[in-house]
């Protein structure tokens, strides 16, 4: 199963962040911190190559926190960027975040320094522009795809901030890359249904995280089956269709949505090697 979901807008947007890139001084790169490397875009890694590059690992609230310290230690790896790890909807990494443009731009003189804010659907830029802001500027929301074109905020201590749509690539080949992005939300459910997003969460679950199911719904799991242990939390949530047939694109609603909101625990989906 590969997904393609590349709006008009994505493509349109591509081509313009290229057209401006010379005159960027740094790039904010916006990454999910429960997929680091699945949220990664390779078309952005292409376009930026040369520029000093910030990456922030968003949604850290929600990551599995016993991973998120080895993520910034891989991420070091890469000499070109540094690495930051924040909570877009708390105000503590502003500081560190404006001082780190500032560090990577002391010697720029007689302009603002223009920052390029990158990333997927659904990473949370907006809410990271509203936070370095101090105010609410851009729209925000728990879905992919808000903000549809290019707009510059002034942050008042001679950065600029460009905001920017956030964009995938054309064609996601790999199944379980598309499912992972489209279990955190970055691809509209129109693309990938429910009940294709809630097998692989459970199994991912089974997986590395089999305490979660039996915390958060009360029962005891003996199936290594993602498809048996739906059933059961049909039956379990009162999902049923006429007949006493379980209901799965219900109760696979439900689970996704609780994954999204963290409910179920904070997972990682994405475990550095």
């Amino acid at each position: 199963m590969s997904i393609q979901w590349y709006p008009g807008h994505m493509r349109k947007a591509t081509r313009e962040m290229t057209k401006i890139l010379s005159s960027v001084d740094v790039i904010l790169e916006v990454l999910d911190a429960r997929a680091p490397i699945s949220t990664s875009n390779p078309v952005i890694q292409e376009i930026t190559q040369g520029k000093p590059i910030i990456t922030l690992l968003n949604k850290s609230d929600l990551s599995d926190p016993s991973y998120n310290d080895q993520w910034i230690d891989y991420l070091k790896q890469d000499k070109q960027k540094q690495t930051l790890l924040i909570n877009a909807m708390t105000n503590e990494s502003c500081k560190k975040i404006i001082d780190l443009i500032s560090a990577l731009t002391r010697k720029k003189t007689g302009k603002n320094t223009l920052v390029m804010v990158l990333g997927i659907p659904n990473v949370g830029k907006s809410s990271i522009i509203n936070m370095l802001a101090g105010r609410k500027i851009t729209k925000t929301g728990n879905e992919p795809a808000i903000t549809k074109g290019q707009q510059k905020i002034n942050l008042r201590n001679s950065i600029m901030l460009l905001d920017t749509p956030g964009v995938l690539w054309p064609k996601i080949e790999d199944p379980e890359h598309g499912l992972k992005l489209a279990a955190i939300g970055s691809i509209r459910n129109t693309a990938v249904a429910y009940d294709q997003i809630a097998p692989y969460i459970i199994k991912s679950l089974l997986q590395k995280y089999p305490d979660t199911i039996k915390n958060r719904y009360k029962i005891n799991v003996s199936s290594s089956d993602e498809y048996e242990v739906l059933e059961i939390l049909a039956k379990k949530r009162g999902c049923i269709s006429r007949g006493g047939v379980p209901d799965f694109n219900k109760i696979s609603e439900i689970i996704v949505d609780e994954f999204r909101r963290s409910l179920i625990g904070r997972i990682s989906l994405d475990i550095p090697k």
